[in-house]
């Protein structure tokens, strides 16, 4: 035994196994602390708005995050695929992210002004006030204006694997935002007031990101031209896709706030809140194996491993978080309140279509990270078709049948992006 653990320590890889699992233990226990400090603040919001509120709630978080991705438009790519080359220079990575932020800032106001009178016609579409609409707005801005930086910011630490300074920081985040939701919503039950105590910490927690950055990136760089060219060539590559995601990505609440009621888009949002037990993985994945799959030298043999590797990563926990909810889904329900005890069929599908969505968007990120993207002619044109036939299919007005129809959008885009991923890989050279 002894002689057969002896093997195994004088392994060349055994130094560095013990590091990755160190760290991967390390990520992983302080994700649980802040996931379950989101899935807290979310329950308490599921469980103590009106659901006529809780769908105002659904409905403007949607919103913002559309916002957030008309925003980027690719930018946040650009930017990982330039400072993954150049995560060693200072000066080089200051420029890069200058750029990014000062392109941010830039489409930021271009995609509020189209977005307002949009937010106030389905806020007042699904019964909401003209003053409700209006606070709820003026709330969302201080949430959209701190997610401007957020994730450009995390970048950099991300590529140094600064891991415990960014968990820190979202600790803290996270933190305020619960304090600020159980000081308010018990007074306050208004949308516009719990999206405001979402968005303040946020900018707390950006000023405290860039105090990070200064340890790795020469924060007094200004925007370049050179570098906002390469930015932009990856953004044109890209902006048409992710205008459309930015729509079919939600495309379950957008036809459901236009053509169902309040009742479902609450159904769906509340149900939603589950999809921590994703977003825990996936924020795992993103600040540990992302930046390091981005970091890889050209060695075509090295990059298919890592690849394979992560696919596996992601099977592995979409079966065990499946079969957790078809086990479960009574105990599950139960946290939402009794307002959501007759969901479990709708809880098991978003489920599978969230899994099936994570291993999608994962490889695309993936893939991403070194400069590989989809064409978006071809991405366009798969999500048109699909949602035509599901419209013949499914009646896209009730709740499980725009379920049905995310699955099978997830199955696609899965497929898709797996044939571009091997022959990105495999065939091209």
């Amino acid at each position: 035994m002894n002689k057969a653990f002896d093997k195994v320590r004088n392994h060349r890889h055994y130094d560095k196994g013990i590091d990755v699992l160190k760290l991967v233990s390390i990520v992983g226990s302080t994700e649980i602390i802040l996931k379950g400090v989101g899935f807290i603040t979310g329950i308490l919001i599921v469980r103590l708005l009106p659901i006529q509120e809780y769908a105002f709630y659904t409905l403007a978080n949607t919103m913002l995050g559309t916002l957030v991705v008309f925003t980027d438009s690719g930018i946040s790519n650009g930017v990982m695929a330039l400072s993954g080359k150049e995560w060693k220079d200072p000066k080089k990575l200051g420029v890069i992210l200058a750029t990014g932020l000062d392109l941010r800032k830039k489409f930021a106001a271009v995609t509020l002004v189209i977005a307002t009178p949009i937010i106030l016609y389905l806020l007042v579409k699904n019964n909401a006030s003209w003053l409700s609409a209006a606070l709820i707005m003026l709330s969302l801005i201080p949430a959209f204006y701190a997610a401007l930086s957020d994730s450009l910011l995390e970048i950099t630490p991300k590529l140094h694997q600064d891991i415990e300074s960014l968990q820190k920081n979202q600790l803290k985040v996270g933190l305020g935002r619960l304090l600020l939701t159980l000081s308010t919503i018990f007074i306050f039950p208004f949308t516009f007031v719990i999206v405001l105590a979402s968005g303040l910490p946020q900018i707390y927690g950006n000023l405290k990101l860039k105090k990070i950055n200064s340890k790795f990136v020469d924060v007094h760089q200004k925007p370049d031209a050179t570098v906002r060219k390469d930015i932009l060539a990856i953004v044109y590559k890209l902006l048409p896709n992710i205008v459309f995601f930015a729509f079919s990505g939600q495309i379950v609440i957008w036809i459901l706030s236009v053509f169902g009621n309040s009742n479902e888009l609450a159904s769906i949002g509340a149900l939603g809140r589950f999809s921590l037990l994703i977003g825990l993985f996936t924020s795992v994945l993103s600040t540990l194996f992302i930046p390091r799959f981005s970091r890889l030298d050209e060695n075509k043999s090295l990059i298919i491993k890592a690849f394979l590797f992560f696919q596996a990563l992601l099977f592995v926990f979409s079966i065990v978080v499946i079969l957790f909810v078809f086990l479960f889904p009574t105990q599950m329900l139960w946290v939402l309140g009794s307002s959501y005890s007759d969901l479990s069929t709708e809880l098991f599908l978003i489920i599978l279509s969230n899994c099936i969505g994570l291993i999608a968007s994962m490889t695309g990120n993936l893939m991403g990270s070194r400069g590989h993207f989809l064409n978006p002619i071809l991405v366009i044109a798969m999500n048109l078709l699909t949602v035509t036939a599901a419209f013949f299919i499914w009646d896209l007005a009730t709740l499980r049948g725009i379920l049905y129809y995310s699955i099978l959008y997830q199955c696609i885009s899965l497929a898709v992006n797996y044939s571009f991923s091997f022959y990105k890989l495999i065939v091209n050279k």
